[in-house]
């Protein structure tokens, strides 16, 4: 008797993050020429970049020995590029597999890896020190909640936000990948509610206000417990 397979379903994605980020590559919706990988003027425009390079080359620098840097969501690598140097090893993640075999054959350096993961959803790197550069204001609070989680063994934590000027109501909840919250007036605070991430310590490093009033780039160091 032949006996009949039953119908699977295909396993829903969680989020719809990956698909949104492939396609804003492939169709360069944050600008660039149409054979280039490119992250936006947030990873290009110097008063933005340079300013944070300086901080985190300081930062980075400051240790007697060099840290493991896990970059989770590199994007074009137009900055991450600039920090290998300063790191024992540069481990930078994206979950745009295209992008990252790019990298690979593009930036070759012996302390420097390339991986794509979906950082929400599987494991990361170990490392003493995890960037996340403009990454969480694209991604919904509980993708935002899954990635913080993942974070308790690192010792030191680096998060960069774009954010509203002056006071504004935190978190507002998105789809990922269907713009930022600065849109709604918001931005993401990760040690207030829902997310409520414990730390040691919180040190503003850098602030960089933008023009005719688009918010601010903030980048901020927390000490892990």
């Amino acid at each position: 008797m032949k006996k009949i397979q039953k119908e699977t379903k295909p396993i829903k994605k969680p989020w719809p993050t990956k698909d949104a980020m492939e396609q804003v590559y492939a169709l360069n919706l944050w600008g660039g020429n149409t054979s280039d990988f490119y992250s936006g003027q947030g990873s290009h425009h110097p008063e933005i970049v340079n300013p944070y390079l300086d901080a985190l080359a300081s930062f980075l620098s400051s240790f007697k020995s060099p840290l493991v840097v896990c970059d989770l969501g590199c994007g074009d690598f137009n900055v991450g590029k600039e920090l290998v140097k300063y790191s024992r090893k540069y481990v930078a993640v994206d979950i745009v597999a295209d992008l990252i075999a790019h990298h690979k054959e593009k930036f070759k350096e012996e302390n420097l890896e390339f991986r794509c993961l979906d950082i929400a959803v599987e494991v990361l790197p170990s490392g003493d020190c995890a960037i996340l550069r403009q990454v969480l204001q694209h991604v919904s609070n509980a993708e935002i909640q899954s990635i913080l989680s993942k974070l308790t063994h690192f010792k030191y934590v680096i998060i960069t936000e774009h954010v509203p000027e002056g006071d504004f109501e935190p978190n507002k909840n998105i789809i990922s990948g269907q713009g930022i919250r600065l849109k709604k007036q918001s931005g993401v605070r990760v040690l207030d509610a829902p997310f409520n991430l414990k730390v040691k310590e919180e040190k503003q490093l850098l602030s960089v206000t933008l023009k005719e009033g688009k918010g601010a780039i903030v980048t901020t160091l927390f000490i892990m417990f």
